[in-house]
């Protein structure tokens, strides 16, 4: 029988759109469509990309803060450094120093990517509030109730959400880092910490730590179904901009632009693998714009991704932090020390202020802001070498107009008072 040209026609659009009713009845009945990212409104995109002009004049001298930190760059340790400083909610200052290896023409850019190290600890305590704010989980909840590989001397059933996120499991220091650091699965680590013997009674004092903190990340992949780096991505870095953040070693070396680690002396050395295997505790990489942005979240200027209340669950101090081992000026002169949910809390002349610092092999990190002034600093280097943190005083004595006093003590002739440049270690301390 001979089929005309029409009837074959009819015949090859009958054939698609049944093809496409299958499709779409498909999409339908599995939803495969990727969850939507927080929106973010124009006005706090705005003030997370680039540097706005504020008409209210400066109470800190960036030419003298750039004199310093050139003083600081000679340091036989320093390699190359990233600052950015806010003032009254806006972007004031944004600058790299230094190389990106020692030796090197590359120079530091506000867009070169360093390792967050323990500031890491603040992204997975937004991921967790944020499910508890969209009534996904509790942060009240006992910690077995999400059947992670985590395990604790004693009950673990009176373990929290929250005390994971405070460090307050009841385990001694930084339990097993070195076995971490060993090359050892931090996930079998986690499941024979309760084979440890007790610090405390959970809840009710501070432990600092790494392998129980990236407890955190099993809870967020449990109550999602996504990898953990994608949530992150999906719930924090895309929606406020930080186009250079990432987690795991690959996100670093496959940069455009990254700083190399390295010891005492500017030795350059590998990029260390462990702390990127307990991600919620010390995975993240980003540029000092992105950490900017970040700390600019921090102080309620992206309120549809961190709402107030976030902020305030995240910031408030639940634990008090003693000092542990000999402290130098800059921690004598920082008090009340306390800890909240992957924050501290601190006093300095008076004014309270929220931050964190990390160290990893080969970098450092910090972030301090007066979330009432709506100002701060931020600071990323590529060294282990501890001196550069104290930078964080001379800015806030600038802006809070105090007598100047040489944190960095870089006036001084000879070695460092403080027991030389420092050394951040090799593990996530901070």
């Amino acid at each position: 029988m001979r089929v005309d040209g029409v009837t074959r026609m009819r015949r090859v659009w009958w054939l698609v759109a049944g093809l496409i009713l299958i499709v779409v009845a498909t999409a339908a009945l599995f939803d495969f469509r990727a969850p939507k990212p927080p929106r973010i409104t124009k006005a706090v995109s705005a003030l997370i990309t680039e540097p706005v002009r504020d008409t209210r004049p400066s109470n800190v001298d960036y030419g003298r803060l750039q004199q310093r930190i050139a003083r600081l760059m000679q340091d036989r340790d320093m390699v190359g450094l990233a600052v950015g400083t806010v003032e009254h909610g806006r972007l004031r200052f944004l600058r790299g120093f230094g190389t990106t290896i020692a030796g090197g023409n590359e120079a530091v850019t506000p867009d070169t990517v360093f390792r967050w190290a323990s500031l890491s600890k603040s992204v997975a305590s937004a991921l967790v509030v944020g499910l508890a704010a969209d009534g996904k989980l509790s942060l009240d909840a006992p910690i077995s109730t999400f059947r992670t590989t985590l395990t604790l001397p004693g009950d673990i059933s009176r373990v929290t959400v929250a005390d994971v996120l405070s460090h307050r499991v009841g385990l001694v220091r930084n339990a097993w880092d070195e076995r971490l650091e060993a090359g050892e699965d931090p996930k079998q680590l986690r499941a024979t910490l309760g084979t440890l013997a007790p610090f405390c009674a959970p809840g009710t004092c501070y432990s600092y730590q790494n392998i129980a903190y990236d407890t955190a990340s099993e809870i967020v992949e449990r109550v999602t179904g996504q990898g953990y780096a994608t949530v992150a991505r999906a719930r924090l870095f895309g929606p406020l901009g930080m186009s250079n953040a990432s987690i795991g070693s690959t996100g670093l070396e496959h940069a455009a632009r990254w700083a190399r680690p390295h010891h005492r002396g500017r030795v350059p050395v590998a990029v260390q693998e462990a702390y990127y295997r307990v991600p919620a505790a010390g995975g993240v990489n980003s540029s000092i714009r992105d950490l900017t942005r970040w700390m600019l979240a921090q102080m309620g200027r992206a309120p549809r991704v961190l709402s107030a209340q976030m902020l305030e669950t995240m910031h408030h101090p639940r634990v008090r932090t003693p000092p542990h081992g000999p402290r130098g000026a800059m921690d004598r002169a920082l008090k009340d020390a306390s800890y909240g949910l992957g924050w501290r809390s601190l006093n300095y002349a008076g004014h309270a202020l929220v931050g964190h610092r990390g160290a990893v092999d080969g970098y450092g990190s910090l972030i301090l802001f007066d979330p009432a002034e709506q100002s701060g600093i931020v600071m990323l280097w590529n060294s282990n070498q501890s001196k550069a943190a104290r930078l964080q005083l001379e800015f806030f004595d600038m802006l809070y107009g105090l007598p100047r006093t040489d944190w960095l003590e870089v006036d001084k002739a000879g070695e460092d008072a403080e027991g030389g440049s420092g050394d951040a270690g090799r593990g996530l301390r901070r």
